[in-house]
Order: structure tokens, then sequence, then C-alpha cells
């Protein structure tokens, strides 16, 4: 029996390393898909497939639309591999979609194969780092968001729809600078995509949406 791997990752790195994994399993087939459409018409092909997902950087809104996903191809099993996740947004994964895994790009490559079994199986898989933060007293999850004047400007940019690159043009500083102070200011306010972040923007009165929707 074929097993049919759909990497939902943009990073060629990461593409090369999970192509390298999968080989390890007998009779493994995988596909690396660009976008949410070419996921699904791949998954309507190979509707018992693994798909291996960086939810951070692949075009998926929230968890509902996960949620949606899961429901829609019922025999897919999803890994969000990602290298940062918020544990607000764990807990409504754990919740809305169970058979979801979750694994961080830092985790050890023995951890990684495993996950990647356990989706085979029809298992979730949480790796030990989000196990950990599950469990850590919520007193150490809850930080009173602090951002600063550079990155309240940078989150504006974010959410009116500049790019990584247009926001380094916009201040004159290196793309390799604008995307640390975006990691930061993601893990600030537990986002994980632009979408989130917008939503907080939004939230937060530092736009206003006929501003967002120009």
């Amino acid at each position: 029996m074929k097993l049919h791997f759909c990497f939902a990752d943009k990073q060629d790195i990461t593409r090369a390393g999970l192509m390298y994994i999968c080989q390890t399993f007998d009779g493994a087939e995988y596909k690396s898909v660009e976008d949410k459409s070419e996921m699904m018409e791949q998954l309507k092909l190979f509707p018992e497939s693994v798909v291996i997902m960086d939810y951070t950087l692949f075009d998926i809104n929230d968890v509902e639309e996960l949620q949606i996903l899961t429901l829609r191809f019922s025999n897919v099993h999803w890994i969000l591999f990602s290298e940062d996740l918020s544990i607000d947004m764990v807990h409504q994964v754990i919740a809305l979609c169970p058979c979801v895994s979750i694994v961080l790009k830092e985790s050890p490559l023995p951890e990684i194969k495993e996950s990647i079994a356990f989706a085979m199986q029809g298992h979730r898989y949480i790796c030990q780092r989000i196990t950990e933060q599950l469990l850590a007293p919520s007193s150490e999850q809850t930080e009173r968001v602090k951002l600063t004047p550079t990155e309240t400007d940078i989150l504006k940019d974010i959410a009116l729809g500049m790019t990584t690159k247009e926001i380094a043009d916009k201040r004159f500083s290196s793309f390799h600078t604008i995307n640390t102070h975006r990691k930061n200011i993601f893990r600030k306010l537990s986002v994980n995509n632009v979408h989130e972040a917008t939503k907080y923007a939004l939230r937060a009165g530092l736009i206003d949406s006929a501003e967002y929707y120009i």
C-alpha cells in the first residue's frame, strides 16, 4: 500500500528534510504544494494522505478554517510542523481538531519520525516541548503584551498588508531585522500568522476597519 505525504511548507530546506525523512518509510510518495487550493486538489486525489504543514507560513487563516479542512477531508491526518505556535492556538487545535498532531521544527529527528509514524496509524502526536508548555502553570503562559514603539509601527504595516521586504525598504532596514521584529511581535501577541495579527491590531485600535479594507 502506497503512503501519500503532502508537504504544505514553503521553505525549501524544510521540504528537503521532510523528503529525506519520508523516504525512510516503505512505499512512501510525496508531493509539495504551494498554497491551499493546490493542497485541496492533492487531497481529492489522495484522500488518505498525511499532510505536514507549517501553519505559520501556509495560507490558513485560523484554527476554525483548519477545522473545516479536517472535517472535509476526514481520512487525512495532519501534522502542524512549525517553528513556534502560541499556547492558545494549541489549546484550540486540541479541542477542535482531534486528527491534528503538533510538532515543532526544533524537535529532535526521532521525535519527528515518531510523529509521522503516529499519523500514518491515525493517531495524534504532541511533541515534548508543546506538552511541557501545556503543563506549565498558567502564570507562565499569561504575560502582559508590551510592544516597543518600533514593533507597534511594524505591526501596523503588517496589518495593512505590507510584506516584510516592503516594511524593510520603508524603514531602511534589512529583511532579517524586520523578520526578527515580526517573530517577536507574533510571540508577544500569541498569534501565529498575519490574519491573527491583523485581528489584534483592529481590536487594539492600531488601525481602523476603513483603513484595513482599502
